[in-house]
């Protein structure tokens, strides 16, 4: 059966039911342990072969083999000069709103007095190096350049680097947009490099073929962000130890809660805006309102007539992922928007601002008519990177936190140790400890009696 002969968004209703909201909502399927069989051989010759390997399975996978792995200053200085007028004032803003929110989100070190001679402070330190991946595909991500350098640069990484899949329609470069991108966020060091062999050449490190320059080298990196297709997830997942991650991004998503107070063209608008990523993103809408869930399938019907990508749109929309809920109550559609956990939420509801502090599980809430995703997407402030698949129940979106590490200074003077020795010697005894007790002792025993 063809997309076309499917209905747009099913109905799932939840009115009178008490089934866990969970096993009954539409979420895209995502085999990632599957898709680690098959990066896995990719991942093993590139830690085995280096840059060979890299820029053959890039040949295989996209088609191009670069001219260099690493893209060359000249290139990124053009793409900056090339740049439209227009995009390149909508990019500096963007960034100028990023640093503005990220900046806030800085943690200071603090030092805790514990007991007299006794301190704690807490450090946050940047990691020494990241790769960022920004994906290349259907569309153009120079949004996710912004998201992910400007909290690296605000948290103060010193080494950044960008990765990003080389296009055969661009002389073996990422797109040029991506490349503006990172020159006006003073990044110069990019490679053209996408998939699952650019995470493990982030992660292993190479040496560079002379084509760009003898003796260069991808230093390998302490963290790898970034949203990617299955294969980079995969590849992250089988990574993990060897790098750090900000998590396995899957297909993204949209959920929408309203009442009968919503408009019905916004809704429709805003979730067709998600489908448009992909063919598996998924758009969601949850509603109190039969009469709004009709208007919104003829807003859809209405405005896919007039849509770029209709075909993916619809793809997306008559999938498994998407459709419209129906539940009784604001409550109850509270209620299935947190066992949601959507990577995207948006209120239309009455008080939407009290309603969206009612919510515990999303990655980012858009408050109210005026505060579309893509809002959020380009110029809010906020960072797009979030949490994808029900992990915004445990997980929180990439921020200037996502690149410090934190480390406690412990001090304790003699005097502060002997205070508490008895304790730590009881807590040791009690797990079987003794050598643990001992090196406590061992500091007191030619202590004078206080």
């Amino acid at each position: 059966m063809s997309t076309s002969s499917l209905p747009l968004l099913r109905t799932i209703d939840l009115r009178g039911s008490l089934a866990d909201p969970r096993s009954v909502l539409p979420r895209a399927a995502l085999d990632v342990e599957e898709a680690t069989t098959r990066v896995r051989p990719v991942i093993e010759d590139v830690r085995e072969r280096g840059a060979d390997a890299v820029a053959e399975w890039t040949e295989r996978f996209d088609g191009v083999r670069p001219a260099h792995l690493r893209v060359p200053a000249w290139a990124i200085t053009a793409a900056v000069e090339a740049l439209d007028p227009t995009v390149r004032v909508a990019l500096e803003e963007s960034i100028r709103r990023a640093r503005l929110v990220h900046v806030d989100q800085r943690r200071v070190d603090t030092t805790t007095v514990v007991v007299p001679g006794g301190t704690v402070t807490q450090r946050w330190l940047p990691v020494a190096r990241v790769g960022l991946y920004v994906p290349g595909g259907r569309a153009v991500y120079p949004s996710s350049v912004v998201m992910n350098v400007v909290p690296a640069q605000i948290a103060g990484v010193e080494s950044v680097c960008v990765v990003s899949p080389p296009q055969a329609d661009h002389g073996g470069l990422p797109h040029p947009t991506i490349l503006a991108a990172c020159g006006l966020l003073g990044i110069d060091e990019v490679y053209a490099v996408g998939g699952a062999q650019a995470v493990a050449m982030l992660a292993y490190g190479v040496d560079l073929p002379e084509s760009d320059g003898v003796g260069q080298r991808c230093e390998p990196v302490d963290l790898v962000t970034g949203p990617g297709n299955i294969w980079v997830t995969a590849a992250k997942r089988l990574l993990k130890g060897v790098i750090g991650i900000d998590s396995e991004a899957g297909p993204t998503e949209v959920a929408i809660l309203a009442d009968d107070s919503a408009d019905a063209a916004l809704v429709a608008a805003d979730l067709i805006s998600q489908a448009e990523h992909d063919v598996v993103a998924a758009a969601v809408l949850v509603t109190t309102s039969v009469e709004l869930a009709d208007r919104v399938r003829d807003q859809v019907a209405e405005q896919l007539a007039v849509t770029k990508h209709v075909e993916r749109i619809t793809e997306a929309l008559t999938g498994p992922q998407s459709g419209i809920v129906l539940v009784d109550t604001l409550d109850a559609g509270i209620a299935v928007v947190d066992a949601y956990a959507a990577e995207h939420l948006e209120i239309h509801t009455r008080d939407a601002r009290e309603v969206a502090m009612r919510i515990r599980n999303a990655g980012a809430i858009f408050v109210g008519p005026h505060a579309p995703v893509s809002l959020g997407d380009y110029c809010a402030g906020s960072n797009h990177v979030l949490p994808t698949g029900g992990s915004a129940t445990h997980s929180s979106g990439l921020s200037v936190q996502t690149f410090l590490r934190g480390i406690h200074i412990v001090d304790y003077d003699e005097r502060a140790l002997a205070d508490v020795a008895e304790h730590v010697v009881a807590l040791a005894h009690a797990e079987d400890l003794p050598g643990h007790a001992a090196a406590i002792t061992v500091r007191l025993a030619d202590r004078p009696s206080p």
